[in-house]
């Protein structure tokens, strides 16, 4: 399996919630991370691409919409659709049964247009596939029932060139890709805050079939002051 350099970015709260803190500490943490993972002048990464789950892509680009399909669609040609293979920045958005809405075939990254990727299952209906033919939205397929991300990682790098991309996803995927070995670095962007909800969101969450508690140890490379109190801390994953 050949993938690219895959690096979790978060920011949290000292107590481990990623979730929103109506607090002036937590819009300067926000704009810091934005800075370093998105701004293009300012950007740290140097990626290619940046993943989300599902629910994130929800919550900040299709809005729960439906998509509208052609259920009497002629057959799509079997495997992957690549509409665009050298775009100067990708959205890969995790979709394993092909349900978002997307009304474009991109979406912004600071100022660069990025161009979107839906990461599928075999779930995925015909409709669906040429829904996004449609809108020439590129989709790899990347499993039976559930992503298996080394095969969507190899996609990525052999067909989209992708040699280094961000995780930017909630707790679950976050973890999932720990889990499975496939993360090179850990970047937390750790802002003075906490509330102590004990139902926040949090950086990591073992969520079973994905991913499962397992004790796990990082090795920390750098710590770096930035304004307002906030810590942006950067760790590789011990490997055993």
């Amino acid at each position: 399996m050949q993938k690219p350099y895959v690096i979790i970015h978060t920011h949290t709260s000292i107590d481990g919630n990623i979730g929103v803190m109506d607090l002036r500490e937590f819009e300067e943490a926000s704009r810091q991370y934005q800075e370093i993972s998105l701004d293009p002048e300012k950007q740290q990464f140097e990626i290619q691409g940046y993943l989300n789950g599902k629910t994130s892509t929800e919550d900040n680009i299709t809005f729960y919409k439906k998509p509208v399909l052609d259920e009497n669609a002629v057959l799509v040609p079997e495997g992957d659709y690549v509409a665009y293979s050298n775009a100067p920045m990708y959205y890969l958005s995790i979709d394993p049964r092909g349900e978002l809405a997307f009304e474009e075939n991109t979406f912004g990254y600071g100022d660069v247009s990025s161009h979107i990727i839906e990461i599928l299952t075999e779930q995925a209906s015909n409709a669906y596939k040429d829904f996004l033919r449609k809108k020439k939205i590129s989709y790899i397929v990347a499993g039976k029932e559930q992503i298996n991300y080394g095969v969507m990682l190899d996609k990525f790098y052999n067909l989209f060139n992708i040699k280094r991309m961000m995780v930017g996803g909630g707790g679950t995927i976050n973890w999932s890709f720990v889990q499975n070995g496939l993360v090179d670095e850990v970047s937390v962007i750790l802002a003075p805050i906490a509330n102590a909800d004990p139902n926040g969101n949090r950086f990591f969450v073992a969520k079973e079939p994905y991913s499962s508690m397992k004790e796990t140890a990082f090795q920390l490379k750098s710590v770096e002051k930035l304004e307002h109190g906030t810590l942006w801390i950067r760790y590789a994953v011990k490997k055993k």
